[in-house]
Formats: structure tokens, sequence, C-alpha cells
């Protein structure tokens, strides 16, 4: 991995996770696709996730063949927009080993810097099988480790999973969302126990996004912060999640204008359970991310692969309310001033 853009990966980030953009007739919205990969990279995000969850899982379908197309026409694109050039590339990678090795193997020949390892095939198998699995990827691509949480398909990983994990040459970083503060405390312990100082800490936790990024984990006589986030929530307003984050690292810096961000992340975990659908167990997450990047006009519809991924009944008004009641969370304006520009 380069390594300016590891250093940069480990002072802390915004990564959108990209979501997948298809006509209302169920097409690949393919400039739409690109516009989402320039909004990100105006906006300020320092890298993108593509292949991921967001990214629709159904891409890999054989039905759809879409994984290779989407993660190449992202490739592409970070690489001709000027503001995309030095965004960190991380593509999803998912399936049994043999599986995950053939999509890790594209994704560092179409220029990806890091693998994102997810854990769902791996759910009910035992920790040294994943950890095997982790280790055969890693020496392909380097790994960003995944702890998703078991109700999207995630598996319990605890302590001594972690301890073992970090001891992996080629992790790089974690993404840590398994939205629960015990298991999230597990991972920062075992990241500090390790010594790998070299191995970057991203909160994926959309449920606790600013509360993670303020907090000092402290262990003995040391202290890790989350370096910044990998999240399908930055997916959206994303403008405001670069401000945020920044905002967030000067305060780490100074200790001033803690009880502030503290009120606002309450603000982004009520605005995330609505785009998320935490009410009926996240069914309508995927739909609830496009429809808000349907209302900007950044893609065209909220259809999704999948005909079960849709918004569950009350979940539009409730974006409607979080909209309404939080409107410092969002970026229409910025998207309005630029949105010809990136659909060109």
């Amino acid at each position: 991995m380069d390594a300016q853009k590891r250093e940069r990966l480990r002072r802390g980030e915004v990564i959108p996770a990209c979501p997948l953009a298809l006509e209302e007739d169920g097409r690949w919205a393919e400039q739409s696709q690109r516009a989402l990969v320039r909004y990100y990279a105006d906006a300020g995000a320092g890298g993108l996730a593509v292949g991921v969850h967001s990214t629709q899982f159904e891409i890999r379908d054989p039905r759809h063949g879409l994984f290779e197309p989407v993660l190449e026409l992202a490739a592409r694109e970070m690489e001709a927009w000027p503001q995309a050039r030095d965004m960190i590339r991380i593509a999803g990678i998912c399936g049994d080993t043999e599986s995950a090795l053939r999509e890790a193997a594209y994704a560092r020949e179409t220029g990806y810097d890091l693998g994102l390892v997810s854990p769902g095939a791996f759910r009910h198998a035992s920790d040294e099988a994943f950890l095997s699995h982790c280790q055969s990827v890693a020496e392909v691509i380097p790994v960003m480790g995944f702890y998703l949480q078991e109700a999207v398909g995630g598996r319990r990983s605890g302590f001594g999973f972690w301890q073992k994990f970090f001891e992996i040459p080629g992790v790089a970083a974690v993404k840590v969302a398994p939205f629960d503060r015990y298991a999230t405390v597990e991972v920062l312990r075992a990241a500090v126990e390790s010594g790998r100082d070299d191995v970057a800490l991203y909160t994926g936790n959309d449920d606790h996004i600013l509360g993670d990024l303020v907090t000092p984990f402290r262990f003995g006589d040391k202290v890790r912060y989350f370096a910044g986030g990998l999240l399908g929530q930055w997916g959206v307003w994303t403008r405001r999640a670069v401000e945020q984050l920044r905002a967030v690292q000067r305060i780490r810096a100074s200790g001033e204008g803690l009880r502030n961000w503290l009120e606002e992340n309450v603000a982004l975990t009520d605005a995330n359970a609505a785009i998320f659908d935490a009410a009926n167990g996240f069914r309508g997450c995927l739909a609830g991310i496009l429809e808000v990047l349907r209302r900007q006009g950044l893609v065209p519809s909220r259809r999704c692969l999948s005909s079960n991924e849709v918004l569950s009944p009350g979940q539009e008004e409730e974006i409607d309310r979080v909209r309404r009641e939080h409107p410092q969370l969002t970026d229409d304006d910025f998207v309005r001033e630029n949105l010809s520009r990136w659909l060109e």
C-alpha cells in the first residue's frame, strides 16, 4: 500500500460505503454511479469503499454480473476525476476463501489499496477458520478487518479472536461495526494490547458515530482513538460528515466543545435510525440510503437488485422527520450547486 495513503488512513478520513445506482427499471445507472464518486471526492472524502454492503452483495450474482464492472468504473473515475485521485480505494471482499482470493486479486489488479473482508461466509465457522481465511486474503491485498453486526450477517468475534487477528502482518485497518458497546471495547483493547499502532481503527457503528470518534479508549497507560469512519451513513450528507470529522479531530486535540458534539451524536443517531430502518431490524437500510440520494438527484431511484430491499412502512415519513428536525446534518445546498457538473 502506498506509504502516503497508509499514513492518511492512520490519521483518519471519511470513507463512504458506495451505494449502487439503478434506474427505475433495474438497469445499472452508470452515469449516476460516476456522479456518486465525484460527489464523494468533491465533498472531501478521503477514501471510498466499493463492492460492500451498501453496493449490494447481489452485484456478485451471475444474473447481474456487476461486481467487476462496478469496481472498474469506480476505479477509473477515481483516477480520472481530479479531486478523487488521492482517495484510498477499498474493495469489499466476500465469499469463501476461493471466491475471496479471486475478488482480492481482481481488486489489486484494478488499483484498489485495501480489501475489506466480509465475515458473512464464516458466520458459523470457528475463529481459526476465519483467521486462516483473513491471512490468505492478506497475502494478496492489504486487509481491513470487519466486525459486522450479527443482524445483517456478521459473526460474534470475541477478544481472543481480535488478539490473533492483530498478529496478521498484512492487516492495515479494522472497521468496527458490531453496533455493540461491549464488542467495540473488546476490539479497541485488543488493538492497544497488540501494540499495532500501524493498524488504523475505523468506526462502522452507524448508531454511535460521533460518540466513537470523540471517545478516548484508555487501557492502562495507553489510549487509542478511532481514526475515522467507513460508514453507510456517510454515503449520504458526506460534506457534513467531513466537516464533523475534522471538527472532532480538533476537539480531541483541545478538549473544547465536547458537549456540543455529544448532542450532535444523538441527532446523527436519530437520523441514522430512520435511514437505516433500525425499528425494523435494518431491513430498509439500503433503500433508505438510496432514498436520501434520490431526493438530492444523485441517483435516479431507490431501486435495489433484490426485490426484498425496499422501504419499510413508515420509513419514508421518518426520513422526512429527521430531515426536518436535524437540517444541520444535510448537505443539500452543496449537492444542488454541483449536481449538473457531476452528472456530465
